[in-house]
């Protein structure tokens, strides 16, 4: 029986899999004449080409068209990476369309519990000091650096600073992957966080593939944007110093906000050793020592010059001795951290009150067993 072929443009093949970041041998692994299909010498079959798009992760419906989609960014674009291409990986277009789902969800859900918007979004300006904003942002997640200072590790000082946001009404989601899916995993060198501003629902996504303290200058640096009203992709560069206006304002509010140089001023020690400086005065604040290295300069501590240098020596340092990624661990755990507790809950409630469809629920938490749905309930103390 002759199997029907189905007709592909060829330079819809080349674009998918240019854009999933593969090469003609990485497919033709899977698909041995693959390369007779980019070439317009042979067709493949219709469930090939379901395998295939699965594999490239491109909606199937996009290989049926006559010329490759523009597929920009659906929000802002901040990054200033050197090493990144125009185009977005299909990594992080799922990554932040998942999210708008899932943001679209909760603010339908806090739409119907007649929440109201919280104030404290949009209500910064670009000319405001950073000092100012940062302390406001303090007092709203009750943010104490005293309190950050007796917590024993970096790990628990983020965790400590995510429940501090999400009580205040954002959500946070940190992930080092798309969805759950382990085998695609977000590229640090890509990005390293977005903000998604609205009033009722603002959400913040972190890529777990940083560092802890990397992770904690994210957060406090997606913030800023979020008093700004300002949704958009960062890379939370600290070696440069960003041209975009709003970049470098979300980065000074940021550093105030983790390390006020006022208590940075009074703890700094001018005849310590810089290397020994820098771990003490990261672990004080429980940030990384690339913060520490900027604040010591924007306090005259070093001079702009021996910052370059200080910097891609830290750097090196970092390289050999901080692990990066999410790791194992305890699925639920993981799960709770990568969809944002709050939002967790809320599906979950809804879902067992009858308000949402289990097949929802399941679909936007990225689970597919009502086992692990009930179990998960169970972890965060749904019934």
């Amino acid at each position: 029986m002759t199997r029907l072929r189905v007709p592909v443009q060829p330079a819809l093949l080349c674009w998918a899999r240019e854009r999933a970041a593969l090469t003609i041998g990485d497919l033709a692994k899977r698909f041995p004449n693959y390369e007779q299909w980019e070439q317009g010498v042979a067709q493949p079959t219709l469930k090939q080409l379901e395998q295939l798009a699965r594999v490239l992760h491109v909606p199937i419906g996009y290989l049926f068209l006559n010329t490759p989609p523009e597929e920009p960014l659906p929000i802002p674009d901040f990054r200033t990476l050197p090493g990144r291409t125009e185009r977005p990986s299909p990594d992080l277009l799922d990554t932040i369309y998942l999210c708008q789902q899932r943001q679209a969800w909760y603010r339908d859900f806090l739409t119907r519990e007649a929440s109201r918007p919280l104030p404290f979004i949009r209500s910064a300006a670009i000319k405001q000091n950073p000092v100012g904003v940062a302390a406001d942002i303090r007092r709203r997640l009750k943010f104490d650096v005293e309190e950050r200072n007796q917590i024993p590790t970096r790990s628990e000082a983020l965790r400590r600073f995510i429940e501090q946001v999400e009580a205040a009404g954002i959500l946070v989601m940190v992930s080092g992957i798309v969805d759950n899916n382990p085998h695609r995993k977000l590229n640090i060198q890509e990005f390293r966080g977005f903000t998604l501003v609205d009033g009722l629902a603002p959400l913040i996504f972190i890529n777990a593939a940083d560092t802890k303290a990397g992770q904690m200058f994210t957060l406090a640096h997606e913030l800023a944007h979020l008093w700004l009203g300002s949704s958009g992709v960062s890379d939370v560069q600290l070696r440069a110093f960003p041209d975009s206006e709003i970049e470098r304002w979300c980065n000074q509010v940021a550093a105030e906000l983790l390390v006020p140089l006022e208590e940075f001023r009074r703890v700094l020690r001018p005849s310590e050793p810089r290397r020994d400086a820098l771990d003490r005065l990261a672990s004080h604040f429980k940030v990384s020592t690339l913060v520490i290295l900027r604040r010591m300069a924007e306090a005259g501590a070093i001079s702009r010059e021996d910052f370059w240098q200080a910097y891609e020596e830290e750097l090196e340092h970092l390289k050999q001795f901080e692990r990066r990624g999410e790791g194992g661990g305890n699925f639920y755990r993981t799960l709770r951290l990568r969809v944002s507790r709050t939002f967790a809950v809320a599906v979950l409630i809804s879902a067992l009150e009858g308000q949402t469809l289990f097949r929802e629920a399941y679909q936007i938490l990225g689970i597919r067993k009502h086992e692990t749905f009930q179990k998960f309930a169970e972890t965060l103390g749904v019934r």
